[in-house]
């Protein structure tokens, strides 16, 4: 049985929680807040052993084998870093850090330490993802991989969403586009434009094309606009198209629909990557790698440089 840690009690939070009860080799073990009363609240509502009021607390419980977290950007590095230390497993809430060093400075712990370290890449556990990979021969030599997530939010009140440094489009949704352009074109090797909308310091809007060995990649992500939500892989002899690239269930491979439910919800199969991967002894996972997460943030990097 893995015993869970999940350091944070927002809104995500209690949505991995949720699904973690579907996961028949773990437990919710302890979960942690920097308030007594969220983390008491959450513990009773999601069923967990204990709770602690202060993130330390949590990573000093030796039966804790594995720990979420889902803590505000800026949090990251600083409590994934200490997680290893502990000798805890990670799985991280997208994006793992704000910039290429700190996860360079992640993933060298990770592998000194040989503890498993993940970020949580939802979109990549999904049983359509495999169906996409498999369906990539109808289409042919990948050519050029278009992405846009553009949402259109209201951004009120306090929330990291909006705050220089870890806010803005591209490290909470442009992660995403980030992930389908290094798992299908490889690797970013430079960028060719970027136009973005710049409020207060903060992209609200970006519209990337980057170059990987000669591919084109184009990302486009957005707080302030709606738009179809979507994926296209395009090769030499067609395209898939992949709806709802952030949660996916459907593409259409030449004008042919396919359909691939979740097997639980869109949590579910990144739980279940993780859980085999640490009982099968992995220190890193193969659909997932640190690689990935390394050119991905290295990706969202070269294109900040470029507002």
């Amino acid at each position: 049985m893995i015993h869970w840690g999940i350091i944070g009690t927002g809104y995500i939070a209690g949505r991995f929680a949720a699904s973690l009860k579907n996961e028949s080799r773990s437990t919710l073990a302890a979960v942690s807040s920097r308030s007594q009363a969220k983390a008491e609240e959450f513990a009773k509502k999601f069923d967990a052993e204990k709770f602690y009021a202060g993130h330390d607390l949590l990573l000093a419980d030796e039966k804790i084998d594995a720990v979420y977290i889902a803590l505000p950007h800026a949090l990251h590095k600083e409590f994934s870093i200490k997680a290893l230390k502990a000798g805890k497993a990670v799985l991280c809430e997208k994006p793992a850090t704000l910039s290429f060093s700190e996860m360079e400075e992640i993933a060298a712990i990770a592998r000194a330490e040989k503890i498993l370290f993940m970020e949580a890449m939802k979109p990549r556990f999904v049983p359509l993802y495999q169906k996409i990979k498999s369906a990539r021969a109808e289409i042919g030599e990948i050519i050029s991989v278009e992405t846009s997530l553009c949402n259109l939010m209201e951004l009120t009140g306090k929330t990291y969403h909006t705050q220089q440094g870890q806010g803005g489009a591209l490290l909470d949704v442009g992660i995403y586009c980030a992930s389908w352009l290094d798992d299908f074109l490889g690797e970013f090797t430079g960028v060719k434009k970027v136009t973005t909308k710049i409020e207060s310091g903060v992209d609200f809007y970006v519209d990337a094309e980057l170059d990987f060995g000669g591919k084109l990649g184009k990302l486009e992500c957005a707080f302030d606009r709606k738009k179809p939500r979507q994926a296209i892989l395009n090769g030499a002899r067609g395209k898939i198209i992949i709806d709802e690239l952030h949660r996916p269930q459907e593409m259409t491979i030449n004008d042919k629909k396919i359909s691939a439910p979740y097997e639980v919800d869109d949590f579910f199969g990144e739980i279940n990557h993780f859980v085999n991967c640490l009982e099968s002894g992995k220190t890193e996972s193969e659909i997932m790698p640190l690689n990935s997460s390394l050119n991905c943030a290295k990706i969202l990097d070269i294109i900040r440089k470029n507002f």
